[in-house]
């Protein structure tokens, strides 16, 4: 099995010291609920005191509510092809264009929605322009406005004088709301912003820093389910491919069902990032590319791609081998993984 053991102790004073850090948080749970799953973090969030929780889509909402009986904050804008939910008194909208404000309030009938105006930051993802919030403000009978919300990137530098010029058209809209929901900023921003504007009420909405902030906390182990000698030219594998040297084949659990092998475009744009994808393309030409397993101190090549739920990896001579039944380290990306178990230790 690919297992995911939690130190508990340590994971839950990692995770009062953020809430305590940033008041107001609004913890984030969504995808995979990154590797621990949406309800186990809805619960967490909940003991944590938390009366939000933001979560990705409207397809996560339900499994947010598993655990969690507070305000879920729908990240994704809400479009009029979303039919699952128009009222519903725990759940906050998230709104950036003047067609979908309108086309919400045709629909709300009686009842109020909840929404949040999300405000487009240098991000282009999603959100209202300076003109267009300025326009939403005439547009809002019909309409509980809990906040304004500012998703800004995770680049280098200051987000203070974007958040500065954002702010202004905030206050410009003539909008008569004084929360902003706001992400990716740091301590010190945060405390920058709290300061100069004082009469809003900033909430962080924070996920990845929160849940895998403390990473020694956490640890992924793969079952060791077969072991096998091989010598130089002997054939193995799905592809029929032949061992380089002496040496052996180990089978461990973990394959690209779990999200072992699978990666994301990288972000990474200095020259030693490109010097490393360069010199991971040519492991990948020789057919040799490094997995995420740790044997005997050392991340071990997989011999072939991985399989759906299980990956061979190289060993050499001469090197120590673990038995069927051990454990071995797996490093992996928490927001593309999947456990088949979650173990408090």
């Amino acid at each position: 099995m690919l297992t995911l053991t939690i130190d508990e102790q340590r994971w839950h004073r990692h995770l009062r010291s953020v809430v305590e850090a940033h008041p107001g948080i609004v913890p984030v749970a969504k995808g995979n609920g990154y590797g621990f799953g949406i309800p186990r973090l809805a619960a967490t969030a909940a003991s944590l005191g938390a009366d939000v929780l933001a979560v990705g889509t409207y397809a996560e909402v339900a499994a947010a509510r598993e655990g969690f009986d507070g305000t879920v904050l729908v990240l994704s804008p809400w479009r009029p092809s979303e039919t699952r939910t128009v009222y519903d008194p725990r759940v906050v909208h998230t709104v950036g264009r003047l067609e979908d404000l309108d086309e919400l309030r045709a629909r709300a009938g009686v009842d109020r929605p909840r929404v949040v105006l999300e405000v487009l930051t240098s991000m282009l993802r999603h959100g209202f322009r300076r003109r267009e919030l300025r326009e939403a403000a005439a547009r809002l009978d019909g309409l509980d406005v809990e906040g304004f919300a500012l998703h800004l990137p995770m680049a280098h530098g200051s987000h203070l004088g974007e958040v500065g010029r954002l702010m202004t058209d905030v206050v410009a809209s003539g909008i008569d709301v004084r929360r902003v929901y706001v992400s990716h900023l740091t301590d010190a921003e945060l405390a920058s912003l709290s300061s100069s504007y004082a009469d809003f009420e900033l909430r962080p909405r924070i996920g990845t820093r929160l849940w895998l902030g403390d990473r020694g906390a956490l640890r992924v182990t793969a079952t060791v389910l077969d072991v096998h000698p091989v010598e130089r030219g002997d054939v193995f594998g799905y592809r029929g491919r032949t061992a380089p040297r002496q040496g052996h084949i180990v089978v461990v659990s973990g394959g690209t069902a779990h999200g072992i092998g699978l990666e994301a475009p990288t972000g990474g744009a200095t020259l030693r990032d490109r010097a490393a994808r360069i010199a991971k393309g040519g492991l990948d030409a020789a057919g040799f590319v490094r997995s995420p397993f740790t044997i005997d101190g050392k991340q071990r090549l997989f011999a072939e791609p991985p399989h759906m739920q299980a990956s061979m990896l190289f060993v050499p001579h001469d090197t120590p081998v673990p038995r069927v039944g051990d454990r071995v380290d797996v490093r992996v990306r928490f927001t593309v993984s999947t456990f088949d178990e979650i173990a408090l230790g």
